[in-house]
């Protein structure tokens, strides 16, 4: 099983490295999406997959009497999903005011808007000294 989600990580972040080399800025952040979901399946093998009972330690023992599942991973994952929906929800609304100014999601579109990008050099005001 772990090959599997090692094969099926390595097509997640091929797929991820695509699409955030396109020049669209929505598919920068799809691409960013997939990574994160590549590094949450990466912890989830990383913690060993088994069929293990859960980690509960019954009233009066001191350990669990036999072998249990590392919950630790699945924590980790769980923070990193909330997390990942945050950046997701703030690059949204990145994407979307930078959509609303640009009229673009092209990500050379914000230098060619620039203001004062076509002003010729000559254009630019002269200080008091160097009037005639």
């Amino acid at each position: 099983m772990e090959t599997v989600l090692a094969l099926l990580v390595g097509v997640l972040v091929g797929a991820s490295v695509y699409l955030m080399l396109a020049r669209n800025i929505l598919r920068f952040v799809f691409g960013l999406v997939l990574l994160g979901n590549a590094a949450n399946l990466t912890i989830f093998a990383a913690g060993r997959l088994t069929r293990a009972e859960p980690p509960l330690v019954p009233e009066g023992l001191a350990a669990p009497p036999e072998l249990v599942a590392n919950a630790l991973p699945q924590a980790l994952i769980l923070t990193a999903i909330v997390i990942g929906f945050g950046l997701l929800a703030f690059a949204l609304a990145l994407v979307f005011r930078s959509y609303q100014v640009t009229g673009t999601l092209d990500t050379d579109a914000p230098r060619e808007t620039r203001p004062g990008a076509d002003a010729p050099a000559e254009a630019a005001p002269q200080s008091e000294a160097a009037k005639p």
